[in-house]
């Protein structure tokens, strides 16, 4: 269920949601122009790292890894950068859209267990 395609149509918009909201954030702690090299620095630091490291073979990817990595530390990676999204909505007292963002990605990990437990595996 990890690679139906309709759920990783889900988790790129999960992605972009979350890059969104951590730019979003940055750009809210500084009125000058560091907020604005945070804002787009940050994000794209966010996606260098969502797209470099990967398991090899990850059949919801290309299966290829730049830099190969192994399951837990992936897992580690992709619940770190959607967490942080999760708090920054907090943090910007965007309650019910931390909430719902949350939510929609616990399910969308929920429906990933067959990936979860294939990237868990030793």
């Amino acid at each position: 269920m990890g690679s139906h395609p309709v759920n990783l149509l889900l988790r790129f918009l999960l992605e972009i949601v979350a890059i969104l909201a951590i730019g979003i954030w940055f750009w809210r702690l500084h009125d000058d122009w560091v907020g604005y090299l945070l804002a787009f620095g940050v994000p794209i630091l966010v996606m260098v790292v969502w797209g470099v490291f990967a398991v090899p073979n990850d059949p919801s990817r290309s299966g290829k890894a730049p830099v190969p990595t192994n399951g837990f530390i992936r897992l580690c990676i992709e619940l770190g950068i959607f967490g942080f999204a999760v708090w920054a909505l907090y943090d910007m007292a965007w309650y019910n859209t931390a909430l719902i963002f949350g939510a929609v990605t616990l399910f969308h990990y929920a429906l990933s267990y067959d990936r979860i437990t294939w990237l868990l595996k030793p």
